[in-house]
């Protein structure tokens, strides 16, 4: 397990995708239209992605390209990756 770099950007962002997400429960509990629904679960799927790529890319960079790492560990993060990937792709 390594440090996630900038915890209280990561924080932040979480935060803000979690307000997303009762805005949307909010649309969902409300009248609102289902243009404006939809917009707001698409932005709420942007944040979401957006973090994961963030997620993936401190990964990548402390697990799998991180000078000094043997063959064995660089392989396995890689894999666990890999299949974290085709989960979130699912």
């Amino acid at each position: 397990m390594h440090v996630i770099e900038d915890r209280d950007k990561l924080l932040a962002r979480i935060r803000r995708i979690a307000g997303q997400v009762q805005a949307v429960e909010r649309q969902l509990a409300g009248d609102a239209g289902c243009s404006e629904t939809l917009q707001l679960v698409a932005s709420v799927r942007g944040a979401v992605g957006s973090l994961m790529e963030e997620l993936i890319e401190q990964h990548m960079r402390a697990h799998v390209a991180r000078p000094g790492l043997s063959d064995t560990a660089r392989a396995a993060a890689a894999e666990e990756m890999l299949a974290l990937i085709r989960r979130y792709g699912k």
